[in-house]
């Protein structure tokens, strides 16, 4: 499949213009304070820029995006020479398997190439379609979606892959979880055969190095760490503690109050579980959040921009909602319950200790789990396979975490804010029961009020008795005819 190039994670002393990418891109990016590549960075944009197909690994949080974002751009400058694009006909082309991580990396997009004014569009389900449409029929030049909605506008006639030259393929292996294989393979039969494609994944599952053998032609393997190396991130302290199921919430709010916590997300495995804990955290008096499958797409954007601006602290999400966000600042990941798989764990923790920032991953293991927890640690050589038992109060939770000493699971406002709420969802009803005792008593000294209403009685009828069809008189003899 190609040669193979290895390194590890840390930033290099290059810079991106020594790389060879546009004036236009680098400034841009100088602009927000990127100067200096990342490993995975580095090794992939040469490479990318001169056309060669190629698969890049790296772990979660190491910079994949701005690796294929970069070249990409690179290559629309160099390539087009400022040619506008056809309509509904993108150059380029970047599936990703959320909602969230393609609004991300359509984000980054728009900041490496400000200066170029490239037209990015973010293509994803839930939303209505005339905005999208509109944006096609205006022309783009790089289409950014998830598989599902790229495939249903490329259906109906309004997205043409044909005139794709550089097409991305972003955490391949999450796409593959998600079940997007087929609609993956449908895509790329719609684009030309002579595109370049990268594939970028934070591991190489079997049908993902099938589907690499299949689409790509003589790809050069890029690894940002040596073949040694841990999947996990060696900056993230990883903790681990086997808690009871109805412990958690208040060993989470307390280390949501350690010293060192900052903005904390916190992943559940179902829909109902991280509103449950939401709504618990929230009560407790945390500004927390969720993110899941019931919350439409709005809500989930409303929520991921408050995590990002730090209105609120916490936010609270299932693996697929959650799946390719990427948020500056996550000092704390915490899995509520143990993940199914080692990849699950990988792409989790991996929210925090990015780009080379430190950061701390906690994991809640139950009894039931502690099988399946030996396994993701015999895959990832963590060398933690028994979880110490730990509850709220239990001393090292609170060294781990540097809890201040007497730390409650409730804020000090929480108590007294949820009498205040109490007392106010109650006092409008018993407002409604005093009025209405008030307007069935007396009216006191009304004239009225000490006198019953008379009410006029119908007159009683009168029953006429016959006898043989002759009506009889009240008196009258039984054997009287009242002839």
């Amino acid at each position: 499949m190609g040669r193979t190039l290895s390194d590890n994670e840390q930033p290099v002393d290059d810079t991106f213009a020594d790389l060879g990418i546009h004036d236009s891109i680098t400034s841009a990016l100088a602009e927000v304070g990127i100067v200096h590549p990342f490993a995975i960075q580095a090794l992939a944009v040469p490479l990318a820029i001169s056309g060669v197909d190629l698969i890049g690994q790296a772990r979660t949080g190491t910079g994949k995006t701005l690796a294929f974002g970069v070249s990409l751009l690179h290559r629309m400058v160099t390539i087009s020479g400022g040619e506008k694009p056809a309509h509904g006909r993108p150059r380029a082309l970047v599936v990703c398997p959320t909602r969230e991580l393609a609004l991300q990396v359509g984000r980054d997009l728009d900041v490496a190439g400000k200066h170029l004014k490239m037209r990015v569009l973010t293509i994803y389900g839930g939303t209505g379609y005339d905005e999208q449409l509109g944006a096609l029929e205006s022309g783009i030049d790089i289409a950014v979606g998830t598989p599902g909605r790229l495939l249903d506008l490329a259906d109906r006639g309004a997205l043409d892959l044909s005139q794709i030259q550089v097409l991305v393929l972003d955490e391949a292996d999450e796409m593959l979880d998600l079940g997007f294989l087929p609609d993956i393979e449908r895509l790329l039969r719609k684009t030309p055969q002579d595109r370049q494609t990268m594939l970028f994944s934070a591991t190489m599952p079997a049908p993902i190095l099938t589907l690499a053998r299949a689409t790509l032609n003589r790809p050069v393997n890029i690894r940002a760490e040596g073949h040694d190396a841990q999947m996990t991130v060696p900056d993230i302290d990883q903790y681990v503690y086997q808690a009871h199921d109805l412990d958690k919430p208040e060993m989470v709010a307390r280390i949501l109050q350690g010293r060192q916590t900052t903005k904390v997300m916190v992943f559940c495995r179902t829909k109902r579980a991280a509103q449950r804990l939401t709504d618990d955290l929230v009560d407790r008096g945390f500004a927390a959040a969720a993110i899941h499958g019931d919350l439409n797409q709005q809500a989930r954007e409303r929520s991921l921009k408050k995590f990002r601006a730090g209105t609120i602290s916490v936010l609270v999400a299932t693996d697929v909602a959650a799946r390719g966000i990427d948020i500056s600042g996550v000092s704390h990941v915490i899995n509520y319950e143990c993940p199914d798989t080692d990849a699950t764990y990988v792409h989790r923790i991996g929210r925090t200790g990015r780009a080379g920032n430190s950061g701390v991953a906690v994991t809640f293991v139950d009894w039931s789990d502690l099988h399946r927890w030996k396994l993701i640690d015999q895959a990832l050589k963590l060398e933690m396979p028994a979880p110490a038992e730990t509850y709220s109060s239990s001393p090292h939770l609170y060294a781990d975490h540097d809890i201040p000493e007497g730390t409650k699971g409730r804020l000090p406002g929480a108590i007294a804010a949820r009498e205040k709420a109490v007392e106010a969802k109650h006092a409008p009803a018993e407002g409604r029961r005093r009025r209405t005792r008030r307007s069935t008593e007396p009216a006191g000294d009304h004239p009225a009020a000490d006198k019953a209403p008379e009410v006029e009685s119908k007159p009683r009828r009168r029953r006429r008795r016959t006898r043989g069809g002759v009506e009889v008189q009240p008196g009258a003899p039984a054997n009287e005819t009242g002839q």
